[in-house]
């Protein structure tokens, strides 16, 4: 029994090794990236990102818990703009600001998620003119730390991730459509509050 037993504990031991090494050569760090062309200029565009008080329309994880509590801190908009956030599992909690803001080209925002799982990653939209038109991209990128990387094993973050970009872009594309050809689509009351 005891042969047995033994043995069983070394075949656990050389199966935890190499889950333990498979974990380890996973990528270090993600990126995710969604690109949509908007039928208005970069300047219609880049506006409904530049305030996180215009996000809420288009956003996709406010979506998925109407009830979410945001916050809004620091500048109005651009550089300094705080928006928090707290929901269901559904979208956690966690706060975005914006570190960098190029008018019309280019939106840097470091985001902090506290709930279900705390971590870091940095989230950017760039603006490029077509003509009338206007190609904008979503990418976020960060660090995966152990646990990350074993996440990764089963969750792919561009799986899971990149569908709400794209529905986001959409959102982002009808509302910059709608507000350089003058008309306002319909939009739900906020849910926001003032810091």
């Amino acid at each position: 029994m005891l042969k047995v037993v033994l043995i069983a504990a070394a075949v656990v031991a050389v199966l935890l090794i190499v889950l333990v090494a498979v974990i380890a050569t996973r990528p270090s760090e993600f990126h995710v990236e969604r690109t949509a062309t908007v039928n208005a200029v970069p300047e219609a565009v880049f506006a409904q990102v530049n305030d996180f008080h215009k996000w809420e329309p288009w956003n996709p994880w406010g979506k998925l818990d109407p009830a979410m509590k945001n916050t809004y801190e620091g500048a109005p908009m651009g550089e300094g703009a705080i928006y928090s956030w707290a929901g269901d599992k559904n979208v956690g909690e966690g706060r975005m600001t914006i570190v960098e803001s190029q008018p019309h080209q280019r939106i840097q925002i470091q985001l902090e998620f506290f709930k279900p799982m705390a971590g870091t990653s940095t989230a950017e939209f760039t603006f490029k003119p077509e003509g009338d038109r206007t190609s904008v991209t979503w990418s976020m990128h960060g660090k995966n730390d152990f646990m990350g990387k074993a996440i990764s094993l089963v969750m792919d973050m561009d799986k899971m991730i990149g569908g709400n970009f794209e529905k986001g872009l959409a959102g982002l594309k009808s509302i910059a459509e709608s507000a350089s050809a003058g008309t306002a689509p319909a939009i739900a009351g906020s849910q926001g509050t003032e810091a």
